[in-house]
């Protein structure tokens, strides 16, 4: 056919590779569109066959949520079979196969089983809300068939039957842990914070100085105010006149500089005859005279 189309038409060699790259153009074109129209029918059915399937998951999921859902409601997936039966019962003494006869879990009655072993008890019917194993629609199931022993339910009067502590008054500049603790509202760690912060004080000479105590708010100092009575005797003094900054570095009203503004004062100055003469001390907020005079002797 090449030599032909050169002897018939005069094509140089260049003319009739030109002519054959046109034809195979030409081809390509022409049958294109119904290639790609021929692919796309295969993936659309590819695509339908994966969209079928996915239906079908979809509805078998359905099926199962409908015919399963009792797991929802306190059963757990195939408790449905089971024949339930409901009987009346004491929740603190049965055992976890009677509590699978209600349509529970193995799961579920062992969780309720171990509640009560660890020393859980049930004392009246509508404790049975507290396990979160037992769904609302089950528990208003169980509810009528719930029967507790009344002398089980008056040993929950009894566990509140606790002494009371007697009101004292304990005068606080004197007293130890112990007897901090035997006031209402004063625990132990509670006690052992006064006492550190009255060491540091010197002692209380007033009930509002307790507010300077961690932990303690208005509500806690009014239940513990009428408790407490204060001697001032028992107050701890210092001899401001012979004090070295190692006597004041622990007290809570003083800062480093102005302790160490006191005995410089006074080393330069001389002696201090009264409170008045700390306000020479230009350091010193009239406040804070006021704060530190009880704890002072001249």
């Amino acid at each position: 056919m090449k030599k032909w189309l050169i002897n018939n038409f005069g094509f140089s060699k260049r003319e009739y590779n030109a002519l054959l790259y046109l034809v195979i153009v030409i081809l390509l074109v022409t049958f294109a569109p119904y290639l790609y129209q021929n692919y796309l029918s295969k993936n659309s059915a590819q695509a339908d066959t994966e969209h079928k399937a996915l239906e079908k998951l979809v509805l078998v999921d359905r099926y199962n949520k409908k015919r399963f859902g009792a797991a929802r409601s306190g059963v757990a997936p195939g408790a449905s079979k089971r024949l339930v039966k409901y009987f009346t019962f004491n929740p603190n003494t049965i055992t976890e196969k009677e509590w699978q006869q209600f349509g529970l879990s193995y799961k579920q009655a062992m969780s309720i089983v171990n509640y009560v072993k660890k020393g859980g008890k049930f004392y009246q019917p509508e404790d049975l809300k507290k396990m979160y194993t037992i769904s609302p629609e089950k528990y208003e199931a169980l509810l009528p068939y719930v029967s507790i022993p009344k002398t089980e339910q008056l040993d929950k009067k009894d566990t509140f039957n606790y002494t009371k502590r007697e009101t004292v008054v304990v005068e606080i500049n004197a007293a130890d842990t112990l007897e901090l603790d035997k006031i209402k509202g004063v625990g132990p760690a509670f006690a052992r914070r006064i006492v550190k912060y009255r060491e540091r004080l010197g002692g209380f000479h007033s009930k509002e100085q307790l507010f300077e105590v961690y932990g303690v708010d208005t509500p806690k100092f009014n239940e513990i105010k009428d408790q407490i009575k204060i001697n001032e005797e028992g107050i701890k003094k210092i001899n401001i006149n012979t004090a070295e900054f190692d006597d004041l570095k622990r007290h809570p009203y003083l800062s480093f500089k102005q302790m160490n503004a006191i005995i410089q004062y006074r080393k330069q100055h001389g002696a201090y005859h009264s409170i008045a003469d700390l306000s020479k001390v230009l350091i010193l907020k009239p406040e804070t005279i006021q704060k530190i005079a009880p704890y002072l002797s001249f």
